[in-house]
């Protein structure tokens, strides 16, 4: 069984871009958001296309699939198959500790909002906490990708607006 262990935290700052040691920009679309499970088209920084089924489970554990597809497929797919807005990002590496950390930065309909993951090989597994780390949001559902087609940053609003900065 492929599973991901996956911890999601907002960022306090800008201070992770400068040990940012690689970035490249990421477009992936949703051709299904079910209560059970999203499936996930990704095109990838090398141009290499992906799809991705994933258990809908709130928490930082859940199953998850993904095989190659070819890139010209996931480009007709996105543009006529996957739900509007598609998530643009630009993803960020970040070792701190013995741990690489993924930041993103969205675009788009996205824009403003930045998280920062760490992926580990157990629930428990310890990790050394960056000082730009700040809220852990991995139990809230508004900040999966999934959910963020849905109802996109740009749409929060008041109480409902959390900030990266």
């Amino acid at each position: 069984m492929a599973q991901e262990i996956e911890r999601k935290f907002l960022v306090r700052d800008d201070c992770w871009r400068e040990a940012a040691h690689a970035h490249f920009h990421l477009k992936q679309g949703y051709l299904a958001n079910q209560e059970n499970a999203s499936i996930r088209v990704r095109i990838d920084h090398q141009g290499r296309a992906h799809i991705n089924l994933k258990s809908y489970t709130l928490g930082i554990s859940r199953r998850e699939y993904e095989y190659d597809i070819p890139r010209e497929e996931a480009e007709e797919i996105l543009e006529h198959l996957a739900l509007k807005p598609l998530i643009d990002k630009t993803r960020y590496l970040v070792r701190y500790g013995d741990h690489l950390w993924e930041i993103d930065e969205f675009h788009g309909d996205n824009a403003g909002l930045v998280v920062a993951e760490i992926e580990l090989n157990a629930e428990d597994e310890p990790f050394e906490r960056p000082p730009w780390i700040d809220r852990e949001v991995s139990d809230d559902p508004r900040y999966l990708n999934s959910c963020l087609v849905r109802h996109p940053y740009c749409d929060w609003e008041g109480a409902d607006l959390d900030t990266n900065r």
